[in-house]
């Protein structure tokens, strides 16, 4: 069987790594928290690229959780410190964004939300 090499740019994979370095989960937060509230609580460590707070899409209410994204991988390392730091009485959780993998969302239609 013939082997087939695979040539990968260090740089691209750097690049790559950087990207997801710049993007940070933050979970448990209060439900009523929304941008404004992060941005102020965030901007400490460093120039913001973009806050997303995810919504219900039904009632928009907040789901608790939100994504972060910094310009530069090390303000987004300094951030990390805000990792069990409260808002409004609830303590943070602040992590580095991984991507979900092959997770399904769950059928409007299926038995057990009809129940």
């Amino acid at each position: 069987m013939p082997r087939t090499r695979v040539t990968v740019s260090l740089e691209k994979i750097g690049d790559l790594f950087t990207m997801q370095q710049n993007k940070l989960f933050v979970g448990n937060l209060p439900f009523n928290s929304n941008e404004s509230d992060l941005q102020e609580a965030f901007e400490q460590f460093g120039e913001i690229d973009e806050i997303h707070v995810i919504t219900d899409r039904d009632t928009r209410r907040s789901r608790g959780f939100a994504f972060i994204t910094f310009f530069e991988s090390s303000d987004a390392d300094s951030a990390l410190s805000m990792d069990g730091k409260e808002m409004n009485g609830r303590p943070l959780r602040v992590n580095f964004a991984t991507e979900r993998s092959g997770g399904k969302r769950r059928n409007q239609n299926s038995p057990k939300n009809n129940a």
